[in-house]
């Protein structure tokens, strides 16, 4: 496996992947999914997108950006979305270190994320093994895709 820049030619694999995770409705915030014309708008509006490529397939991604801006700004914040049948092999541990090391190249100081879901067992457990400090609890941040409201996590690590 191997994880770099997306290009122009991976849109349709990123957005299937992203919108699948919108569609589950327990990780991202998102509601709509993106048509092609839509994931070249949103991935290409990022700070940078990585993929992970496992013979020529993408299996996962991320995107980076600014978390704010002006005094905020060396903060930045970024997203992953793993394929199912990539889920549990690592993957997503390789994007988020990618996603660090290419944060700090591009300037930026802390990686925070404002809303990990309480329940996303595996991303909290990734993200503490990795070194993030988990901020607290915001309860209720969340709307579930069955209606509840789930409590979310904030985490941040200095790049």
């Amino acid at each position: 496996m191997i994880v770099r820049a997306y290009s122009v030619s991976d849109l349709a694999q990123m957005a299937e992947i992203w919108n699948g995770v919108v569609e589950e409705g327990t990780a991202f915030p998102q509601l709509e999914t993106l048509d092609l014309k839509g994931a070249a708008e949103f991935f290409g509006s990022q700070s940078f997108c990585g993929v992970a490529e496992e013979n020529g397939k993408i299996i996962g991604l991320y995107i980076l950006h600014p978390n704010n801006v002006g005094r905020c700004g060396h903060i930045c914040n970024a997203s992953y979305a793993v394929s199912p049948e990539a889920r549990g092999k690592h993957t997503g541990e390789k994007l988020v270190r990618h996603s660090m090391a290419q944060g700090k190249k591009l300037g930026f100081g802390i990686l925070q994320f404002n809303a990990v879901v309480r329940t996303n067992a595996a991303a909290r457990h990734l993200y503490e093994k990795i070194g993030f400090t988990r901020l607290g609890v915001i309860p209720g941040g969340f709307l579930m895709k069955d209606g509840t409201y789930e409590d979310i996590c904030p985490y941040f690590i200095e790049l």
